[in-house]
């Protein structure tokens, strides 16, 4: 099965943000290339919050790029073979952390914003980090920080807000 034909059965199974997630589902039905950072009219996108159960807290990435406060995340590549996959690279690669592993369920939340290379269509996850987790900063990130629940609104833009919210519904 190929990242496009997972990524529309993700999105086929999704329960929630109904209207967005059939804008997900038309994008990928009308663009073949839809999973790329080449599809100038958008690209899903695949991004996981990595959560600290034990500690209750969540780990932000401060984007070098977008100068931002952000879960950690970004485009597909050709090696990822499913979308969650895509979440978890992402997730590992940003944070530093080993053995990650997402929250069952699937998806937390979608999330589609304009970015300076197109607009993303973000299929969010949550990833659990091991007890003692310990991150280290990535080149993509000017820093990597754990953020209560309550500091996030001080810190991050509303769909990292939503985002932290509907993971913690879901814990």
């Amino acid at each position: 099965m190929s990242l496009h034909d997972d990524a529309a059965l993700v999105l086929k199974g999704y329960e929630g943000q109904e209207e967005l997630r059939q804008t997900y589902l038309d994008h990928l039905a009308a663009h073949p290339d839809g999973m790329w950072k080449a599809c100038t009219d958008g690209h899903i996108t695949a991004s996981a919050l990595v959560v600290d159960v034990e500690r209750g807290r969540v780990l932000l990435t401060l984007h070098k790029k977008l100068r931002m406060w952000l879960q950690m995340g970004g485009h597909c590549e050709p090696g990822d073979a499913t979308l969650a996959a895509a979440a978890l690279r992402e997730a590992t690669e940003e944070s530093g952390i080993a053995g990650l592993a997402l929250l069952p369920g699937g998806p937390v939340r979608l999330d589609r914003h304009l970015t300076p290379c197109a607009w993303h269509l973000d299929v969010q996850y949550a990833a659990v980090a091991p007890p003692g987790a310990v991150e280290a900063i990535s080149d993509e990130s000017l820093d990597l920080r754990w953020f209560a629940p309550e500091e996030v609104p001080d810190v991050a833009d509303e769909s990292v807000v939503r985002l932290v919210e509907a993971t913690r519904a879901r814990l």
